[in-house]
């Protein structure tokens, strides 16, 4: 063995060594994915569809991606125009295929919302929502039994004075505490989610939620960080800078290695080849458009419905147009190339995995990210 050998093995480190082969074989797990995605866009698939049954909410949150309030709309959507809707989805594709996440505003203050859900599933369709919690009550649960609610996801967002100021519900934290409890003797549940929207108001606070998750028996909490849309865009008192992510991310981290809870970020952005399945289960892939689409509560056809609701992304109305026809033959928008409009993203290493990001975080009038994280993070992001 020459000098320069030996100088090899001497300064040899096998972190560095795993660290380098882990990120090779997460590269070609993330070239297979996109040439997925690229298929997909010549030929989607409907699997995720967002029922958004209502405007209305009972809480009044800063991080609202859809400012919902209390007022009623006059141009809601009936039950008679979803059921329809969620028959020519069946006649297309079979209810089975598709998987309904209602949503809000909050869903719980439709008062036909279960007879709807109860028609989606007699025709096979699966079920879940997203809730705030707190109009969760006994006569509730045994209509998410009858209806075999498959998923669940309630929001909290702090301890109780966190929590409550951020909603702008006094005594709601509780509540929901009291029916995360309740919760967790249905059945029919496959998944009860508690989700966090981590900003500069809660960070301090994450060390305690965690534990207190665990001492009611949550076995599954969604940690997402707050996006600059709706109420959120002007808010710089919870947008999070750099260190903020970094803090939620080493946590998530540290949490996953202690295995006493399925943590797992929220679904949004690419976050650099180092940090993609160490945060989450899964690789980032923006699917709105090419197997995510939705149902507004004006009956409007969409994509991911936390995207900025412009009229020249709303790609028809259930009230006059076939959703199954509008989804196979319109959402041109969402499966062609981004780079195409922005030349920053177009020279950027990264472009092949993160296809310019989260749609919903995409700014229109710019043509570029207004979330990139390798912008943020800098030279913590190696691609």
């Amino acid at each position: 063995m020459d000098e320069l050998d030996i100088e090899k093995v001497l300064n040899f480190d096998e972190n560095e060594f795993l660290k380098d082969v882990f990120r090779q074989v997460k590269l070609e797990s993330m070239k297979t994915i996109a040439k997925e995605k690229k298929e997909l866009m010549k030929k989607p698939k409907l699997v995720d569809l967002f029922l958004e049954v209502t405007s209305r909410c009972n809480a009044r949150c800063e991080h609202c991606g859809s400012s919902c309030g209390d007022f009623m709309p006059k141009d809601e959507i009936t039950k008679e125009e979803l059921e329809k809707a969620l028959l020519d989805i069946h006649n297309a594709y079979g209810g089975k295929n598709v998987y309904l996440f209602v949503t809000g505003g909050e869903p719980l203050v439709r008062k036909d919302l279960f007879d709807i859900m109860k028609y989606a599933r007699s025709l096979g369709y699966n079920w879940g929502m997203t809730t705030n919690g707190m109009l969760i009550n006994d006569k509730i649960i045994e209509k998410m039994k009858e209806t075999e609610i498959k998923t669940i996801s309630i929001s909290l967002d702090g301890l109780k004075e966190t929590h409550e100021k951020f909603r702008k519900v006094p005594g709601s934290f509780d509540i929901i505490i009291d029916n995360l409890k309740k919760l967790q003797k249905l059945d029919c549940l496959v998944e009860l989610q508690v989700t966090t929207v981590a900003n500069k108001k809660n960070l301090h606070e994450l060390e305690s939620v965690y534990n207190l998750l665990l001492d009611i028996g949550i076995k599954n909490w969604r940690l997402a960080t707050v996006d600059p849309i709706g109420r959120a865009k002007a808010n710089d008192e919870i947008l999070l800078d750099k260190d903020g992510y970094n803090y939620v991310f080493n946590f998530i981290k540290e949490k996953r290695q202690e295995g006493k809870i399925k943590l797992e970020y929220g679904c949004s952005h690419y976050l650099g080849v180092d940090n993609e399945m160490e945060l989450r289960d899964y690789y980032f892939n923006c699917g709105t458009g090419i197997h995510i689409g939705s149902i507004l509560s004006n009956g409007d056809i969409f994509a991911c419905p936390n995207i900025e609701r412009r009229k020249e992304l709303i790609q028809g109305n259930i009230r006059k147009d076939n959703f199954v026809d509008v989804w196979e033959n319109k959402y041109e928008l969402f499966r062609k190339k981004r780079a195409n409009t922005n030349a920053k993203c177009k020279r950027c290493k990264s472009y092949k995995y993160c296809h310019g990001d989260s749609f919903h975080t995409w700014n229109f009038d710019d043509n570029k990210p207004n979330i990139c994280m390798k912008e943020i993070l800098g030279k913590d992001f190696y691609v």
